[in-house]
């Protein structure tokens, strides 16, 4: 049995036709499936044409989230729950091809990859500052972390022990692309070209990636808090070697008036300062969320078939 998961947010203009599209290419080829939709807080119709799917077809089921909680808790909600011999995750956009859905199953089943993960060939139709943007963090979380996520995505299928090795990860804070790499197992990869929506809107704002990109790399790392500390000795050479350049020109009797140097230095040792006040504090922050021990989500319901509790 493979379990087809995909996150829903604001997607009710083509997340019934986008569903009957994924069900088409399984059952053309005959794969035992069923798709487990997990309603992330929908503020349109997104919620009526789940039911519909829900009412038409009996391999649907539904999740349905309190709020909306984010991407990355919809996952955790939908892998937590759900039941399977192996986990395909694709966006609901179908930005992700679902026409390599079944090589996935073929690479797992017959040459026993663990792991099947989707890279991106192309970044579709991003802006140049997008994908420099991206080509930058994933450098930045490859040097702090040793995970490499170079054109990776969230498209992949797991098998079930991968999926209960990630269960033990009980951390608030979720990133699942990196989690899924940091299990390790055999795995693959498939490459695939980013599709075009065919309506709507991107829902990662600029503001929500950068928080995206902060919360990844903290997780994994304490890179950062080492940066500080190099931080502080590299200010604290500087330091020592202006000092002795300073007792040098006032015993030769050189020793100007220092206003700007002053300035520069005030304002440089400062700055490091509230900078490494930042990364501490988004550290502490952290811990602050861990120690509250939240749920990562709150399911209102569940209606379908394919659940873990299912009796």
């Amino acid at each position: 049995m493979i379990s087809i998961i995909m996150p829903v947010y604001n997607e009710g203009e083509q997340i019934y036709s986008n569903i009957e599209k994924v069900m088409n290419i399984m059952s053309g080829n005959y794969i035992n499936y069923q798709i487990i939709l997990v309603n992330d807080g929908s503020k349109d119709n997104s919620c009526n044409e789940m039911e519909k799917l829900y009412e038409s077809y009996k391999n649907v089921s539904i999740i349905e989230l309190s709020r909306n909680f984010g991407k990355e808790a919809a996952l955790c909600a939908a892998l937590e729950n759900a039941s399977g011999d192996a986990f395909v995750i694709i966006d609901s956009d179908l930005q992700h091809p679902p026409e390599l859905i079944p090589e996935m199953v073929r690479l797992w089943r017959e040459e026993g990859y663990d792991v099947v993960e989707g890279v991106k060939s192309n970044r579709g139709k991003e802006s140049l500052f997008g994908k420099l943007a991206a080509l930058t963090f994933y450098k930045l979380f490859n040097k702090a972390t040793k995970i490499n996520l170079s054109s990776a995505s969230d498209f992949k299928l797991l098998d079930k022990k991968v999926v209960e090795s990630w269960k033990l990860m009980h951390e608030s804070i979720t990133f699942f692309r990196g989690m899924s790499a940091w299990v390790g197992y055999n795995r693959i990869q498939i490459p695939f070209e980013v599709k075009e929506r065919t309506c709507g809107m991107s829902k990662w704002s600029f503001k929500s990636l950068v928080k995206l990109a902060i919360q990844s790399i903290t997780s994994y790392t304490a890179a950062p808090l080492y940066i500080v500390a190099w931080l502080g000795l590299i200010m604290l050479v500087i330091d020592v070697v202006l000092s002795v350049q300073t007792l040098i020109m006032k015993f030769t009797g050189k020793a100007l008036t220092g206003f700007t140097t002053v300035i520069i230095l005030i304002l440089g040792i400062g700055g490091c300062i509230m900078l490494s006040l930042g990364v501490i504090g988004i550290y502490i922050s952290k811990i602050y969320d861990e120690v509250k021990g939240r749920p990562r989500y709150i399911i209102a319901k569940k209606r379908g078939k394919g659940f873990l509790d299912e009796k």
